[in-house]
């Protein structure tokens, strides 16, 4: 074997061994906080449906229009009797013969005699042909229906439902999706943090290492270090899981593959903002929360539907006209004329066992269990912004006791390790005081990650959406 050929297999091995991984590799999508909201607008399920409902109340209000519009009708009959119809009517030939001798008795020509006459009798006969056709053309144009009418208005509120609807699953979408992200952001922090702690653990350990073979620790110091770290892998694994399954939660939300790989860009921080009056933030939810504006447009659908089913007590008005083009014979050579009418028809219903009077009835309880509901969701509103106002002014007093405290912590670390290496500070001390900075640290996180949930719980209370968040679904609300 040439060299030339040793080194191209060489080659070829090198090259295959190093792209073998590459190729394995899967692709890793990263998502910062705006990415994953805009990622489940799109995909989202119940925003599909909510925006399928838009275009069902846009069609809705098309055939409210369409029943104001006129009509036209266009229908052909061709019918052949097999058995004609026969009705009771007087003998023409009984009449004839009257009519004639009667005429002879009374100009003299004969004399009068009873005789001649015959009975009056009706006998079945037939006026039908066996062959008959007609086409006709008619059109119809309402003039006055009130349902018609109010149908119209009632569509429009319908489709505006729907809109804010869509608005309101909009706003939930980017609650539970801004949570679920922050989930993840918490659960790798807490990682973090866990792994510091066992990184921190670890080089205390080399230091008792260090000092156990100079002879100035412990067995027990030695044995108490190890200890601490074996406990600290567990955990480490147990919030490894946990971010997984935060990251599973978040990909159920975007709707991506459970098997693709993703990770979030961001991190958790304070906004700096201060906290608005309590007063104005209720006024806010209550203008402009969407629940509440999806119940206040049923409201006033309530009462579009209670007028569409008082239009039972008027009248209809409709203009109408027809042309008609119809033949008839025995033996298939049709007779044909034409006929053509105009005119205006009014129809009133008189009585109909009070049927009408009780959907009215219906309709007036259902307007006011809407009323109880709009109370009950007002209420529940104005408690739930108190709720989270005041968990957020907790919060931000907790967060900043907490900064100090992780400030304190890590000080306090360095000097108990630092004395510990002098010797006037137990392996136990040492041990406290690395809690007591993961604790602080985990602390502050979470403490952290509750007032950005609150937050954002607050934002959907009073229906404040980040704008570019509609444009995914702009076309449905637009007019």
């Amino acid at each position: 074997m040439t060299k030339s050929r040793k080194f191209l297999i060489t080659e070829l091995i090198l090259t295959l061994l190093f792209f073998k991984p590459v190729f394995g590799q899967k692709t890793v999508e990263t998502y910062t906080l705006d990415q994953a909201v805009e990622t489940a607008l799109k995909n989202n399920h119940d925003v599909k449906i909510a925006k399928l409902d838009v275009e069902k109340a846009q069609q809705a209000v098309k055939e409210a229009f369409g029943y104001a519009l006129p009509t036209v009708d266009f229908s052909a009959n061709l019918s052949h009797f097999i058995s004609k119809p026969k009705m009771p009517f007087p003998d023409f030939k009984a009449m004839l013969n009257n009519a004639t001798y009667g005429i002879l008795f009374n100009e003299g020509v004969l004399p009068f005699n009873p005789a001649k006459l015959l009975p009056l009798e009706t006998k079945l006969q037939s006026f039908a042909l066996s062959n008959n056709f007609e086409t006709k053309i008619q059109a119809t144009q309402i003039l006055f229906n009130s349902a018609v009418f109010r149908g119209i208005g009632a569509s429009q509120i319908y489709l505006n439902l729907a809109k804010e609807k869509l608005k309101s699953t909009v706003a939930k979408t980017t609650l539970d999706t801004k949570k679920a992200f922050y989930g993840v952001l918490l659960s790798e922090r807490l990682l973090d943090i866990t792994r510091e702690k066992y990184s921190n653990a670890k080089e205390h350990l080399a230091t008792i290492n260090s000092m156990y073979k100079q002879g100035l620790v412990s067995d027990f110091d030695k044995m108490n270090a190890e200890v601490q770290i074996s406990n600290i892998k567990p955990v480490i694994r147990q919030l490894e899981n946990i971010v997984d399954n935060a990251k599973n939660g978040l990909k159920i939300l975007l709707k991506v593959p459970q098997d693709s790989e993703i990770e979030v860009s961001g991190e958790m921080k304070m906004p700096e903002e201060t906290l608005p009056n309590e007063n104005d933030v209720i006024a806010e939810a209550l203008e402009n929360n969407l629940t509440l504006r999806t119940l206040k447009i049923k409201r006033r659908l309530d009462d579009e539907f209670a007028a569409i089913d008082k239009g039972g007590y008027w009248p209809t008005v409709a203009a109408f006209g027809n042309y008609s083009f119809s033949g008839n014979s025995d033996n298939w050579d049709f007779s044909t004329y034409t006929s053509s009418i105009v005119g205006v028809s009014f129809s009133i219903n008189l009585f109909q066992g009070t049927r009408t009077y009780h959907k009215v009835q219906q309709d007036k309880i259902t307007a006011l269990q809407t009323d109880e509901q709009i109370s009950m969701l007002k209420s529940a509103t104005i408690m739930s912004v108190k709720a989270k106002l005041n968990d957020l002014l907790r919060i931000r007093d907790e967060i900043d006791a907490m900064s100090k405290n992780v400030k304190l912590a890590e000080r306090a670390y360095r000097i108990a390790e630092d004395k510990y290496k002098e010797g006037t500070v137990t392996e136990l001390e040492v041990k406290d005081a690395v809690v007591s900075l993961s604790d602080a640290k985990t602390n502050f996180v979470k403490a952290v990650h509750d007032y950005l949930v609150s937050e954002a719980e607050l934002k959907n209370l009073t229906g404040n959406v980040n704008p570019d968040y509609y444009n995914f679904v702009k076309k449905y609300l637009n007019d």
